[in-house]
């Protein structure tokens, strides 16, 4: 009989915010906002438990984060601080397993079906992670334990924040089956308006339709997402080292149709996706956009570089091409924007050339004293010339 995986997910708590409050403890218990600057296009970050009861949240235009919640302190991106921080939450996760999939600085997901033998159940190594985080970095975290990536990426969202959910192959119905569609994976706005209008409102009721029926709605999608509402998901857990890939993703709680705010969010996706490159000594040769519209019509737009390159500037002149020629041709309102860098190689497989480009090493050593800097002073005490 195979081995039931054991899956982990671990999401921190409003991380770039409790970062923040971290340091500062005279933030503790404050709305907390971390973003580009209220006074131009920025766009929120991540915002404290504090902010978001004023209806605060990621990728909203700072100036109305500010306007509905007026007494947040607003602070800069510290992006090279939370790469920091999340390298330590990691070599947490990879005391337990090597089989760490990052999906970005605050999230990911572990195999711990081969580490029971040494330290326990699932469940007692999601505590011991979870009891780690907070003794030693004074963050919470929110931790689901299941079976596969979407049951426990479900579970860790459940009970939010510092939460601690647990489905099994015995409980998982009781858990899915009252939760409305728009939990399940690739159920966006329009699918979940489609499917309402066919009295499809919970997962139970989706679990139920005929599969012909549900094909009709959602297309060839209709299996996955039978699938998904009887709790069987067969994706693997895939570590950093075998990725294929860095990346970075935004999904909008209402679809942004706004190019400035499209492309201040994908700015950001682009630092923190050269910064954990340059963490983890890796560059890219390939850059690639992620484009989810309202109806959930996804499109990938990519290019390829001359060279791989772990400089942000570089990285985002080619995230901005291709965003521009994305406007210029089928722009519309979008669920989602993706950055991600692939064709990754180590960053010394490109170093040793017998002649090395001058303006990419040069740029190498501006971002590490751009990094540098605005990690001290924050994201917004120095700006890249466009």
């Amino acid at each position: 009989m195979a081995e039931t995986r054991q899956i982990i997910h671990v999401d921190m708590d409003a991380f770039y915010a409790s970062v923040e409050q971290l340091d500062n403890p005279r933030l503790l218990g404050k709305a907390v906002i971390v973003g580009g600057d209220p006074k131009g296009r920025g766009v929120v970050s991540a915002a404290s438990y504090e902010a978001r009861p004023f209806g605060v949240h990621s990728a909203m235009p700072m100036a109305q984060a500010v306007r509905r919640c007026p007494q947040a302190i607003v602070l800069p991106v510290r992006m090279e601080r939370y790469v920091e921080v999340s390298q330590r939450i990691h070599a947490i996760f990879e005391r337990y397993t090597p089989l760490v999939e990052a999906v970005s600085l605050d999230e990911a997901f572990l195999d711990v079906t081969g580490s029971i033998a040494l330290f326990g159940t699932a469940e007692q190594i999601g505590r011991a992670i979870k009891k780690q985080i907070k003794d030693k970095l004074r963050l919470t975290a929110s931790v689901g334990v299941a079976p596969n990536k979407f049951l426990a990426k479900l579970a860790s969202d459940l009970e939010k924040p510092d939460g601690f959910v647990v489905i099994t192959e015995q409980n998982k119905h009781a858990i899915l089956d009252p939760l409305p569609i728009r939990r399940m994976w690739g159920v966006g706005k329009v699918t979940e308006q489609a499917l309402q209008s066919q009295g499809i409102r919970t997962i139970a009721e989706l679990r139920k339709t005929p599969s012909e029926k549900l094909r009709a709605m959602v297309g060839n999608y209709a299996a996955t997402l039978l699938e998904l509402a009887c709790g069987i998901d067969e994706s693997e857990v895939v570590p950093v080292r075998e990725a294929k890939s860095l990346s970075s993703e935004q999904t909008f709680a209402a679809d942004v149709e706004d190019k400035e705010i499209l492309g201040a969010v994908l700015r950001q996706q682009v630092e923190e996706v050269a910064q954990r490159l340059r963490a983890a000594g890796l560059k890219a040769r390939t850059v690639t956009l992620k484009l989810r519209y309202g109806s959930f019509r996804t499109v990938t737009r990519s290019s390829t570089l001359s060279e791989a390159t772990d400089t942000t500037r570089t990285l985002s002149e080619a995230a901005k091409a291709i965003f521009e020629k994305w406007q210029a041709q089928s722009a519309g309102p979008l669920r989602l924007i993706g950055f991600a860098a692939s064709g990754l190689v180590p960053e010394d497989s490109t170093q040793r050339q017998l002649f090395a480009d001058a303006e990419q090493e040069r740029q190498r050593r501006l971002d590490k004293t751009v990094d540098k800097i605005k990690n001290r002073y924050g994201s917004d005490a120095l700006h890249r010339g466009q």
